[in-house]
């Protein structure tokens, strides 16, 4: 009975060796034709990392030097329309006033806003930035304001997002325009 018990255990171990023995063969074949195949089919690695991109940035997307040099105002008005403006106003309506007889919203009334001085209305508390900006809405100035105001007057609080397409914006400057005492003719 012990002869039996011992050429068992024995019979065990030999099927144990052989199960280790083809997991160690298996490892050593998948590193050993990892390592081929990398000295076979060698790559070097570029001296520089990424890809170079070159981007033309459109007018509408260009910075506010650049916006302010390149845009043809007049060309840019001329695609809009007042009765489209007051479709896309309809964006603006939620946090701004354009009746003349209107009232601060969220934002401040609208009502005459081209071609005043940035915050200028009296019973407004406006944005440091833009008690701080020295200028006039004019026709380019409104133009990059309405692209993204928070990129063109750093520091507004306005959380608008801007419109993208020129024709939303010239039509939004032209029934800004139109909602004044004084229009002003186009240039």
């Amino acid at each position: 009975m012990l002869y039996v018990h011992f050429k068992k255990i024995k019979m065990d171990s030999f099927e144990v060796n052989k199960i280790i023995a083809a997991v160690l063969v298996t490892v050593l074949l998948v590193f050993g034709v990892n390592k081929i195949s990398d000295i076979i089919f060698h790559v070097e690695d570029p001296k520089v990392q990424g890809y170079k991109v070159e981007v033309k940035l459109a007018s509408s997307l260009s910075t506010e030097s650049s916006s302010e040099n390149q845009v043809d105002i007049a060309a840019l008005l001329s695609m809009g329309d007042v009765e489209h403006g007051k479709k896309v106003f309809k964006k603006c309506a939620a946090c701004h006033s354009i009746n003349q007889s209107g009232k601060n919203k969220i934002g401040p009334k609208l009502w005459g806003v081209m071609f005043r001085p940035v915050a200028s209305i009296a019973d407004y508390k406006y944005s440091k930035a833009l008690s701080e900006y020295k200028k006039d809405w004019s026709w380019e100035e409104m133009n990059g304001f309405l692209i993204k105001p928070s990129t063109w007057i750093k520091g507004n609080k306005m959380g608008f997002a801007g419109l993208k397409k020129e024709k939303d914006r010239a039509s939004v400057i032209l029934y800004l325009n139109q909602n004044s005492d004084n229009p002003k003719s186009l240039p």
